[in-house]
């Protein structure tokens, strides 16, 4: 951080508005990005605070994050005005909106369940569940392919926590309310409200019935490990139905969303789709250049004490919205950026996955699950071309495609 004896304050900064809310911003977010950056080359205004634009801004700010930056997720509750309700109380104390010892102490009882290696036994599992989506849904010859990328990671975590499958179309549902509701639109309240409820309800069961006994394999799994740290003291029982749920969140719409993202790439790359069923470690480095080219998720902060950015006064109160979902596309830190090659080397890297101390537990379990269920996928989805428009998720929050219609030349199982 630059040390500035000229420092500008922030509200005097004649700064450009990017309306992150709207569906022209979702569909083509870079246009608006490049011609803001014409007036100011790291930050804009918003409705909803400030928007940091720029990669390097970016990894600089985020140094912060330990000391003088948070996740204001309760802050979200307060702007749609329900922090006393049960979804603004899981916004309040889930472990995404903790810091300093309190969130360390969650994360480190989960990081071990989440590790490279642990993401890589699970490699098996994550192939058995797209070969089952895939013997129902191919023989169909066309499909949504987002509401099929959908069942996806939710069959996944239902196997890490050993659900019974049979819970899948009612969560998809309830995840589906949820993943919008950090898109600061007040009419999804009762949905998402509704989808909490029901979510809650969901766990605790789910929680109970492990502990009558009741499980789908002899295998210790991910939910044990969870229950064993609950009677161990080291986190409330309200902690682990916390915990459960907001795995199953931020797993669901990551996932699902990026997948539909890098199928929509590759329909106009039939090349490099093709070679994905041929060569899984190619397929690695497709899936690594799809999260530069567009993820998923903005990632939202509040500072918490005043900062000092490039002559900058950032006062604290600030909120920030990072515009990850495309800031691998910066094209002062990443050369040709709008060049999708699954083959390049660029001294930087994405930060799909978030960056500083918050940065996605999951993001191993996520890779290894798209980059295995994409391999399947492309050696029995053959062919595959768009057979109608596409809709936008709001940008905030989990973005991506809304619908993406395909059909496709069905291939057998190998």
């Amino acid at each position: 951080m630059e040390s500035a004896t000229t420092e500008q304050p922030l509200a005097e900064l004649q700064l450009p508005h990017l309306p992150l809310d709207s569906t022209d911003f979702a569909a083509d977010p870079m246009r608006y990005i490049l011609a803001a950056r014409a007036t100011h080359p790291w930050l804009a205004t918003s409705d909803f605070g400030y928007v940091v634009h720029e990669y390097a801004a970016m990894k600089d700010l985020f140094r912060h994050e330990d000391g003088n930056m948070r996740v204001p997720l309760d802050g979200v509750a307060d702007i749609l005005d329900v922090r006393d309700t049960p979804w603004g109380r899981f916004m309040n104390e889930q472990v995404l909106n903790l810091h300093g010892p309190a969130h360390q102490q969650l994360r480190a009882i989960v990081a071990p369940m989440f590790t490279p290696r642990r993401a890589n036994e699970r490699r098996e599992l994550m192939r058995e569940k797209m070969r089952v989506l895939l013997d129902e849904w191919v023989p169909k010859g066309a499909f949504d392919f987002e509401e099929f990328a959908s069942y996806y990671p939710i069959s996944v975590m239902c196997a890490l926590i050993g659900a019974p499958g049979e819970v899948i179309p009612k969560i998809r549902d309830s995840l589906e309310a949820l993943g919008v509701a950090l898109s600061m639109d007040p009419k999804t309240i009762p949905l998402f409200q509704r989808a909490m409820l029901l979510m809650d309800e969901f766990v605790i069961d789910l929680v109970a019935r492990r502990r009558a006994g009741e499980r789908t394999t002899a295998v210790a799994d991910l939910l044990d490990a969870l229950i064993e740290a609950t009677g161990q003291g080291l986190m409330s029982e309200r902690q682990l139905y916390d915990m459960l749920i907001n795995l199953f969140v931020a797993g669901y719409d990551t996932s699902k969303n990026v997948m539909t993202l890098t199928m929509h790439a590759l329909l106009q790359r039939p090349d490099v789709y093709a070679q994905c069923a041929e060569d899984l470690e190619y397929c690695k480095l497709v899936i690594e250049e799809s999260l530069r080219y567009r993820s998923s998720t903005s990632l939202l902060r509040e500072l918490t004490a005043d900062v000092s950015y490039r002559d900058v006064l950032l006062p604290a109160g600030t909120l920030l919205w990072f515009t990850n979902p495309v800031i691998g596309r910066d094209p002062d830190a990443f050369p040709d950026p709008e060049r999708f090659d699954p083959w390049r080397k660029d001294p930087n890297r994405h930060s799909a996955f978030g960056l500083g101390a918050h940065i996605c537990l999951g993001q191993f379990i996520a890779r290894a699950q798209i980059q295995e269920g994409f391999h399947l996928l492309a050696q029995r989805v053959r062919n595959p071309r768009q057979t109608g428009p596409v809709g936008y998720r709001p940008f905030m929050g989990a973005g991506g495609l809304k619908g993406l219609p395909i059909a496709f030349d069905p291939a057998p199982a190998g």
